[in-house]
C-alpha cells in the first residue's frame, strides 16, 4: 500500500470541456489523482449549448480527408488524432452506453441527437473513478506547477505535480472560454498567436437597398471559390444569410480561415458566388438563348431561371445592365458574383477561435517547453477546423495525448 501511494501523484487540470475531462479521465486510468478545477459552476458549458441543435461529436470520411480539415496544423495534430480518430472517439462514447450514427453528410452524432446524456454519463464515470470537481475557480496566476485561483473572490493556491491547462479559447466568452489565460501564459514566457475569430461571419459593405429589403434572407443552392495565394482555388457548396452588414452561416464559416488570412494581410478580401452550381455556364447559355425577354429583366430572371429576391438584388449591386445583355455575360455574371469582406465578426460571437498556445513552445505530449510538467490540450493550442465535428474530436484527441504526456512524464521523473 506504501509503494502505491508512493506511485501515485496529484495532478490539476484546468478547464472541465472535452479536453480537459479527456485529459483526466487517461490520468485518472493510470492510478493518479486529480482535480479539475473550472471557472464556472458547471461543467462542458460551451460542448452543452453546442448540443442543443444536435450534437456533432465527429465526421466519418477518410482519415486523409479527415486530417486535412485542420489545414497547416495538419502534421502537428496527426499524432493525436490518429491515435484517437472519429472510429475510437465513436468506440469510445458507445462505452458511455450511448449509441451513434451516421447523417447523410457524413457527420456523426448520438442517437438521440443530444450532450447532456453523454456528458451526465461522462461525469458520473470520471466521479465514480475518483475524479474531484472544483467548481468556480478561475485561474489568475500560474508559478511552475502552483496555480492561484480566485474563488468566490478568494484566493486559493493549489499545488499539483503536473498540471493540464485545457481553458478553451475566446469564443463564447460567457461560458468560460474567454482567453484571459494568455496574459497569464505570457507572464510566463509562453509563445501565443494572437487568438483571432474562427468559424464566423464578415463584414461587407451593402447598399441601402440590399441592407432594408434582404437582410436575414438565406441565399440557397449556392457555391463559394476562394482564390489563395498559390494559385488553387477552394470551392464549396452550401447556403448561408445576407445580414445588413455582412454574411453569416455555415458556408461563409467554412471559408472563414481563408477569408480572414486574406484580410489580415491585404485589409479586403473576396470571393466568387456561384449562383447555380449545379448547371455549367454553356447549359446557362443555352437555357437564356432559347428565351426572349418579354418581361422586365427579374421576371425574365425567375421565369427562365429561378433567380430572384437576394440574389437578383445581389446580381445588380455587383453588375451593371450593360455586364448583362447578352446570354453569354448574363451566364458568366451568375456564376461569378464578387463579394468582399473588410473584417470578421468579433471573437465573442462566433463558434471557434484560431490563435492559442504555439508549436514551438511545446513538445510531442504537449508539454510546455519551459514548464516540465504542465501540458496544454484543447482549444487553448493554436489550430482551427471547421464545424463537422473535427473542433471536438481535436478537443478530445489532444486532452487524451495531454494525459498520456502526464502519465509518461510522472512515470520518468519518478
Amino acid at each position: 500500500m506504501q509503494e502505491v501511494a508512493k506511485m501515485q501523484k496529484t495532478v490539476i487540470v484546468v478547464g472541465a470541456g472535452p479536453a480537459g475531462l479527456m485529459a483526466a479521465e487517461s490520468i485518472c486510468a493510470a492510478g493518479h489523482q486529480v482535480h479539475v478545477y473550472d471557472a464556472k459552476p458547471s461543467a462542458c458549458r460551451k460542448f452543452l449549448l453546442a448540443g442543443v441543435g444536435g450534437m456533432n461529436i465527429t465526421h466519418s470520411e477518410a482519415y486523409p480527408d479527415f486530417i486535412s480539415r485542420y489545414y497547416d496544423k495538419a502534421d502537428w495534430l496527426d499524432d493525436a488524432i490518429r491515435q484517437f480518430d472519429a472510429d475510437a472517439l465513436c468506440d469510445w462514447i458507445h462505452g458511455l452506453d450511448i449509441e451513434t450514427f451516421v447523417g447523410s453528410s457524413g457527420r456523426v452524432f448520438p442517437k438521440d441527437m443530444k450532450a447532456a446524456p453523454l456528458l451526465r454519463n461522462w461525469l458520473k464515470r470520471l466521479r465514480e473513478s475518483g475524479v474531484e470537481f472544483h467548481m468556480r475557480h478561475k485561474m489568475v496566476a500560474m508559478e511552475n506547477k502552483q496555480i492561484t485561483f480566485d474563488h468566490n473572490d478568494e484566493q486559493v493556491i493549489a499545488n499539483a505535480d503536473a498540471v493540464v491547462l485545457a481553458m478553451g479559447g475566446a469564443s463564447w466568452p460567457k461560458l468560460g472560454s474567454d482567453g484571459a489565460w494568455q496574459a497569464v501564459l505570457s507572464r510566463s514566457g509562453i509563445a501565443i498567436e494572437p487568438l483571432q475569430s474562427a468559424n464566423c461571419g464578415f463584414y461587407s459593405e451593402w447598399s441601402d437597398h440590399l441592407k432594408t429589403k434582404f437582410a436575414g434572407y438565406p441565399l440557397k443552392g449556392i457555391a463559394f471559390s476562394f482564390t489563395l495565394n498559390d494559385g488553387g482555388v477552394v470551392s464549396k457548396k452550401g447556403e448561408c444569410i445576407l445580414t445588413q452588414d455582412g454574411m453569416e452561416g455555415s458556408l461563409i464559416y467554412a471559408f472563414s480561415k481563408y477569408i480572414r488570412d486574406e484580410i489580415n494581410e491585404s485589409g479586403t478580401a473576396s470571393l466568387l458566388i456561384d449562383f447555380l452550381p449545379l448547371q455549367s455556364t454553356e447549359q446557362l447559355i443555352k437555357k437564356l438563348g432559347k428565351t426572349k425577354p418579354k418581361e422586365s429583366f427579374s421576371k425574365y430572371l425567375k421565369r427562365t431561371l429561378g433567380i430572384s429576391g437576394v440574389k437578383n438584388a445581389l446580381l445588380h449591386e455587383t453588375f451593371q445592365k450593360e455586364d448583362m445583355q447578352t446570354p453569354e455575360s448574363l451566364a458568366r455574371c451568375l456564376k461569378a458574383v464578387p463579394v468582399s469582406f473588410y473584417k470578421t465578426k468579433p471573437i465573442e460571437e462566433v463558434i471557434s477561435s484560431a490563435g492559442g498556445v504555439c508549436q514551438n513552445s511545446v513538445n510531442d505530449q504537449l508539454m510546455l517547453q519551459t514548464i516540465p510538467g504542465v501540458f496544454c490540450a484543447g482549444e487553448m493550442l493554436d489550430w482551427e477546423a471547421p464545424t463537422g465535428g473535427y473542433l471536438l474530436t481535436a478537443c478530445f484527441a489532444t486532452g487524451r495525448l495531454a494525459g498520456q504526456g502526464v502519465c509518461r512524464w510522472l512515470a520518468d521523473t519518478n
